[in-house]
């Protein structure tokens, strides 16, 4: 949804007021439902002695537009790094008439992106398989980060692309994946709910989303940000259960440090929603270099400052942020996307298929 008069601003002020009541964290042994969030305006991340945050201005459209087109250069230069992928390494996992699944290995880009020229897994998929439609971004239906690895689903055919297409809108797709996050997880499983929404101080990435952000937008023209900015706060919900609390040694010389072996799902599949929910309990994944306390370009804790982690995602066994440094800070992406399910696009028997992590 996005504000173009007052009408519009009155709804999105009483849906952003119904969604972030929800803002929960309830692990399985007990049910904790957290205040609402604080009504301060673009606070800092840094706590001082008095638990106060010293407040910032807020930046103007321009300044906005220009960090954006900032990090997008950003990430373009990191797609043209997209590694390169021989037909005969490709790991085909099953393939019938309609659809083909593949193992996608960490380095390489889903799609190629603005640069056509990049190497991607669509493209290799393509030029191996073909489909029926003639066209390489027609198999595409979903897509996983460049440095995500795991199971990754392509149609053949307009009957399958059609029937995935409607799976995944309806969030008929059941997603799994596996990853190393930072720190031991004190409970066994639990889900995070905070709504989700643009990063206005660091687009274009993801936030969690307040209140008080959300009437920020209401401070400026909005014709002159992004459309993307304007996205009204999406529900975003993620499972997590633990597998197994381990050590992690980063290179030979590294010393050991806690981490957890959790399975992870996306219930509402939103963007970066994995990374950003994460961060925000307080166990952001190995190697996330963006959503990580590093610069890496979005804010650390989900964007949520010190009191509103408390109000919001208490948990007294966050990791350290030496700890989330040090090991967020690692060259390597610790998630796998490890299973999916949905029923067949055009047979419509239930599937299911998974590999296994790489780490």
């Amino acid at each position: 949804m996005f504000l173009f008069n007052n009408q519009f601003v009155m709804i999105l002020l009483l849906s952003v007021s119904s969604s972030s009541s929800a803002f929960t964290f309830a692990p399985s042994t007990t049910t904790t439902t957290n205040s609402r969030c604080s009504t301060r305006v673009l606070k800092s991340t840094e706590e001082n002695n008095n638990n106060g945050e010293e407040e910032k201005a807020m930046l103007t459209a321009a300044e906005i537009n220009a960090r954006m087109e900032q990090e997008l250069q950003k990430m373009s230069e990191k797609d043209n790094q997209s590694i390169e992928l021989k037909e005969e390494e490709l790991d085909i996992l099953y393939e019938d008439d309609d659809i083909v699944v593949v193992n996608k290995p960490p380095g390489i880009l889903s799609v190629p992106g603005k640069n056509d020229n990049n190497p991607s897994l669509s493209k290799v998929v393509y030029d191996k398989v073909g489909c029926k439609m003639g066209r390489m971004d027609m198999m595409v239906v979903h897509r996983l980060s460049m440095d995500t690895s795991g199971v990754t689903v392509f149609a053949k055919t307009k009957p399958a692309l059609v029937g995935m297409n409607k799976r995944f809108r309806e969030r008929n797709v059941k997603r799994l994946y596996e990853a190393l996050v930072c720190g031991h997880v004190e409970d066994e499983e639990g889900y995070v709910e905070l709504p989700l929404m643009r990063d206005l101080e660091n687009p274009p990435y993801m936030r969690v989303s307040t209140d008080n952000l959300q009437r920020q937008l209401l401070s400026y023209d909005f014709d002159d940000l992004d459309k993307k900015l304007l996205d009204a706060p999406k529900d975003s919900i993620t499972r997590y259960t633990v597998l197994h609390r381990e050590e992690f040694q980063n290179g030979e010389e590294g010393t050991q440090q806690p981490v957890t072996r959790v399975t992870l799902d996306s219930v509402t599949g939103r963007t970066n929603q994995l990374n950003v929910h994460l961060a925000a309990l307080g166990h952001p994944i190995v190697g996330d270099t963006s959503y990580g306390p590093v610069d890496g370009g979005a804010a650390p804790n989900g964007g949520l400052t010190s009191e509103e982690l408390s109000e919001l995602i208490d948990n007294p066994q966050r990791a350290s942020m030496e700890l989330q440094t040090e090991l967020t800070s690692v060259s390597k992406l610790y998630i796998h996307a490890k299973t999916i399910g949905f029923r067949h696009p055009v047979t419509n028997e239930e599937v299911s298929f998974s590999c296994d992590a790489p780490f």
